[in-house]
């Protein structure tokens, strides 16, 4: 397999990840020599047993475009709006013609709404990485069995030897690039992964917008889309009105619906590409796979439809499918501190779009190259899973 030479190689190590997927455990064994994994999609900094070393947003940037620089036939950069600190908030499409718009299923894939949420946009960052890489390979026997590629990512077990095959069948992915488009935005809060932290770092005069001085910094971009946004004021008790009103709560949803630059680029992006048939937006913590409603017990209309997405992306990384929230659907309401604003509800409520919140990891941000190897190689099944599945609605 023939990557970039920029990209350094791991050498002389043997890797065990263990990932567990419908309730079996795999093991895969990476031996001496390993050269199909460019070293920058695990972006170690040293020894394996050293603690991962995170992009920020500079150099996220800078291997965002060294990929496309690489890989222009099948993908674009774009600048879909900046932030308060004049940040892009930069979007990579890709497709096998990337420069038009064919109007094919498409998805959309978002990390970072919470900027101290680093897996959310680490396992978007490698999922480019390995999918510009791999695009247009041929077929690999990678684990030496004289088998190319005898399972498909999704984690199917199609010849029942009991065994998941670790790589993608390339050919599969690349029909999927060719049949679709997939957009992603691995950091739609990029201020706030600078700052570390929740919220982005607009200015706050007040929560109301009333005072004369700043007096505080950020909004919860994930509280800020418009989908019911005002039910609060009807139902106060209902919503922890005071958590999502104070604007030094790491709750605070702004003085109005999309009154943040980051939200209002991912809704104009939105409404000009109706194409967009489901999207997945990740964060961090807890492994779990949430659905609209994020404010309401009642069943969405998509219901059945949004349970058989969920149940197969569970078979894909074993995270536990919320269908009635936490605790059953009786506790939706508040659920997660009266969740209105979240871009789950606005996607579909406004738009149509199966919407899905993933919650990567056990905690917020492992520091084992191995946690962060295991959670990032998951999603890449997972993301092509929805981009196929796409092709369907």
């Amino acid at each position: 397999m023939n990557y970039n030479p920029d990209y350094k190689m791991f050498n002389n190590v043997k890797l065990i990840y263990k990932i567990q997927i419908c309730g079996i455990i795999f093991i895969l064994l990476i031996s001496a020599f390993v050269n199909a994994i460019p070293f920058s999609i695990i972006n170690h900094q040293g020894q394996l047993n050293d603690e991962y070393q995170y992009h920020d947003y500079q150099s996220m940037t800078s291997e965002l475009w060294s990929l496309y620089n690489n890989h222009t036939e099948i993908s674009q950069m774009i600048s879909i709006g900046k932030t308060y600190e004049g940040r892009s908030i930069w979007l990579m499409k890709i497709s096998d013609n990337p420069l038009e718009n064919e109007g094919e299923p498409a998805i959309l894939l978002m990390g970072a709404h919470h900027g101290n949420e680093k897996p959310s946009y680490e396992s978007l960052i490698f999922f480019i990485n390995y999918i510009l890489e791999t695009y247009g390979l041929d077929d690999y026997d990678n684990d030496g069995d004289g088998l190319i590629n005898e399972d498909m990512f999704d984690g199917i077990d199609n010849d029942n030897d009991g065994l998941i095959d670790e790589d993608p069948s390339e050919q599969r992915l690349k029909e999927i690039v060719d049949e679709s488009e997939i957009f992603v935005i691995p950091m739609v809060n990029p201020d706030g992964v600078e700052y570390n932290w929740r919220k982005n770092h607009a200015p706050n005069y007040g929560s109301f917008g009333n005072k004369d001085e700043i007096t505080s910094y950020g909004v919860d971009l994930n509280r800020n889309y418009g989908y019911k946004w005002y039910l609060p004021y009807v139902l106060p008790l209902s919503y922890m009105l005071p958590f999502i009103l104070n604007d030094k709560s790491w709750n605070y949803r702004g003085e109005f619906p999309f009154s943040e630059n980051e939200t209002r680029a991912v809704s104009d992006f939105v409404i000009n590409h109706d194409s967009i048939k489901i999207s997945l937006s990740y964060h961090s913590y807890s492994e779990v796979i949430m659905f609209p409603w994020t404010h309401s017990s009642l069943d969405v209309p998509d219901e059945e439809l949004f349970v058989s997405i969920g149940e197969n992306i569970s078979q894909i990384n074993s995270y536990r499918l919320l269908t009635h929230g936490w605790s059953g659907k009786e506790y939706l309401l508040p659920r997660l501190s009266g969740t209105i604003g979240t871009s789950e509800n606005w996607l579909y409520g406004e738009r149509g779009i199966l919407s899905f919140t993933m919650e990567l990891c056990k905690e917020r941000v492992p520091m084992d190259p191995n946690v962060v190897f295991d959670y990032c190689w998951k999603h890449v099944g997972v993301n092509l899973y929805v981009a196929e599945r796409s092709l369907s609605i």
